[in-house]
Parts: C-alpha cells; sequence; structure tokens
C-alpha cells in the first residue's frame, strides 16, 4: 500500500508539472483557466486584420493625404485672413499628417505579415496612431465648443481671443494630447524576432511584462474616457445651439440648419471613426478584468480592436469635411480655387458680380468687403 502511495503522489506531481508547462501553449480556443487563475493567452499574431486592414489603411492615407494636402494649401496660401477657428482646424491638418506619414509602415508589417523596421520606429509608428486619436479628438471639441460661444454666447470674453491666444490654447491640447502619450516610448512593444517579430501596443497577457500591462491599462482608460467626456460636450453644444437657434430665429430651418451641421459633421466623425474602437477596448477592459482565462474571447476582441483602427484612421480622410462645414472662410479659399465651372453656385455668382463692378470698386475694397462678410457668416454658421 505505501509503494502504491508514492506511486500514485508521483504520478500526480508528474501529470501536474505536464499540465503547467503545456499552459503555455493553451490554443486560443481554450477557455480553460490557466493555473493559479491567471491568463495564459499566447500571442496574438496577424491573421484577420492581415486580410482587412491593408486595403482599408491604404484607402485612409490615399484619400487623406489628397484632402489634407488640399487643405494645408488652402490654410497656407490661399486664406485672405485667419481666425481663431481656422487656427485649431489648420493644427488638425497637422495632427492628420503625422498619423498618416506613419501609416505606410503599419501597411507593410500586415502585407509581409511581420515587422521589419526595429524597435525605435515600432514605438514612434505607435507613438503617432494613437496620438492623432486622441488630438483629432481634442481639437475637434475644442472646435465645437468655440462654435457654441459664438452663437450661444456671442458676448463672451472667449469669443474675444486672438490669433496669439488661440496659438496657445492650441499648445495647451498639444500638451495634454502628447503627455499621457510619451511612456509609450519608453518601452519596447516588439515581440517575438525573425518572421514572427510584431510591433502591438495590444499583447497577451502572459507574454507582457507587469510594466506594459500597466501601460495598456492606462491607454485603455484613456481610450474609453476621451471617447465619452469630448461626445457629451459635442451633444451637449448641438443641444444647446439649436434650441437658442429656434428661439432667436422663429425656427428658421436654413438658419438652423447652417449653425448645426459643423456639429452634425463633427458628431458624425466622432461615431464612425471612435466608437468601433471604444466599444472594443471597454470588451478587453472586462475581458482582463473579469475572464482572464477566456482566450477564446481575448483573441477576438484584440482582433476587433486592432482592425476598428482602419475606422481611427478614416478620421484623417474625413476631417476636410470638417473644415468646409466648419469655416466659411476656408470653404469660400476653397471655391475660389477651383475653375469656374466647378465653383460654388454663391461663389461662381459672387465671382461674376465682383468682376462686373470691377470698374467702379478697387481690388483691396473688395477683398475687404469679402473678408468682412466671411468673417459674419462664420459667426452663424
Amino acid at each position: 500500500m505505501h509503494f502504491i502511495f508514492i506511486l500514485h503522489t508521483q504520478l500526480k506531481n508528474h501529470f501536474a508539472k505536464m499540465l503547467i508547462e503545456n499552459s503555455t501553449t493553451v490554443t486560443l480556443n481554450s477557455t480553460v483557466p490557466a493555473p493559479g487563475g491567471r491568463g495564459g493567452c499566447p500571442p496574438v499574431g496577424i491573421q484577420l486584420e492581415g486580410v482587412i486592414l491593408p486595403p482599408v489603411i491604404t484607402i485612409d492615407v490615399i484619400l487623406g493625404l489628397l484632402g489634407n494636402t488640399v487643405a494645408l494649401w488652402i490654410f497656407c496660401f490661399r486664406l485672405k485672413a485667419w481666425n481663431p477657428n481656422n487656427m485649431f482646424l489648420f493644427n488638425l491638418v497637422i495632427a492628420d499628417f503625422l498619423a498618416l506619414v506613419s501609416l505606410p509602415l503599419r501597411i507593410d508589417a500586415l502585407l509581409k505579415g511581420h515587422w521589419v523596421f526595429g524597435d525605435v520606429l515600432c514605438r514612434l509608428n505607435l507613438f503617432l496612431m494613437f496620438s492623432n486619436r486622441t488630438a483629432s479628438i481634442a481639437l475637434m471639441t475644442v472646435v465645437a465648443v468655440y462654435r457654441y460661444f459664438k452663437v450661444v454666447h456671442p458676448h463672451h470674453r472667449f469669443n474675444r481671443i486672438t490669433r496669439r491666444q488661440a496659438v496657445y490654447v492650441s499648445m495647451f491640447v498639444w500638451v495634454l494630447v502628447i503627455s499621457p502619450r510619451i511612456p509609450m516610448l519608453a518601452y519596447s512593444h516588439i515581440k517575438g524576432s525573425g518572421t514572427n517579430t510584431q510591433c502591438f501596443f495590444f499583447t497577451s497577457y502572459k507574454e507582457a511584462s507587469q510594466a506594459i500591462i500597466i501601460l495598456v491599462g492606462m491607454h485603455r482608460i484613456l481610450t474609453v474616457f476621451e471617447f465619452f467626456i469630448p461626445m457629451a460636450m459635442l451633444l451637449f453644444c448641438s443641444i444647446r445651439i439649436s434650441r437658442f437657434l429656434k428661439g432667436r430665429q422663429m425656427g428658421n430651418p436654413k438658419k438652423i440648419r447652417k449653425a448645426m451641421r459643423v456639429c452634425i459633421a463633427i458628431v458624425t466623425v466622432f461615431m464612425v471613426c471612435f466608437l468601433p474602437t471604444t466599444l472594443t477596448t471597454i470588451g478587453l477592459w472586462v475581458n482582463r478584468s473579469y475572464y482572464p482565462w477566456d482566450c477564446k474571447s481575448f483573441y477576438i476582441l484584440t482582433q476587433l480592436t486592432i482592425v476598428s483602427l482602419g475606422l481611427n484612421f478614416l478620421n484623417s480622410a474625413l476631417d476636410p469635411i470638417v473644415y468646409i462645414f466648419s469655416s466659411a472662410m476656408f470653404r469660400k479659399a476653397l471655391c475660389s480655387a477651383l475653375p469656374r465651372v466647378l465653383r460654388c453656385g454663391k461663389d461662381a455668382k459672387a465671382d461674376e458680380s465682383s468682376t462686373s463692378t470691377s470698374g467702379t470698386q478697387s481690388t483691396s475694397q473688395h477683398e475687404l468687403k469679402s473678408m468682412t462678410a466671411d468673417r459674419g457668416s462664420e459667426d452663424l454658421e
């Protein structure tokens, strides 16, 4: 009996040892908890996102570069005057360019199936990708809040900020955007080696150090809060502008539509580009906190989170629409830069009338009158 007891104990210990060793190779479909109740999911490689993301991001880059190049040209060479609203929009263009120049590296990695650009570019690539999301959200929120004060509180001192003060506001926004993302540059996000090398911020639990787990947790918190807080502010601004104009304009639908379209454009970009990533991030958060052994759910949510990044970058392609709706100066400068047959109806008529009256009015007087009209329409639209 004593011999049988010793044999039974040895077999039990051997089986437990094998179970622990095999926990590192558990399949992604496994829902059996790893020893000690901690997650032991294997690294997540490029599978679903390797098929979906390359064409999506390629379209984002092509459309984004085209639209933002035109926007940058308009801001730098065609605008006759700058106001705080245009200053905020110009910073949004810069944020989009920083993200767009980093995306070709990500496309290459997705097509090849692995990362070949080293640790430094991996850190910089991830930093620019996630900073663009935060910067776009922050700057679009500033634009909407600025419009809210212009329409609802026209005598507020915020409406009297100068271009220099608008630069300070933009710099403050950039500090808020960059500061929480700087820790991403301090750690390596390279996983694997050789043809298995990956550069991902979303990682499985077992392969990650404690510092990376904390960093990813901070990122998830930021992703959630930087979406819902600005969204609440945007909805507040939109509702207040709508109610204010209905009371002041006797419900004139044309006036309300002009003032509301910037808020509608920004809210639409928010919902389309940032809501999917926010929802999948919350799902990962719940999975990590309450079901760390559920590797199947972890795998699916991680894949969906990475795929939803394609919609994040779509904001760089959609932001030029925000510029058109947000700035009458930008809209008029864009229309005036087009060939006459392609110009907007009102701008084409204005161009014809300015040509017919050129004999009685100097160019400088016409430009001054045009700039004054732009400023007036900027306040109402």
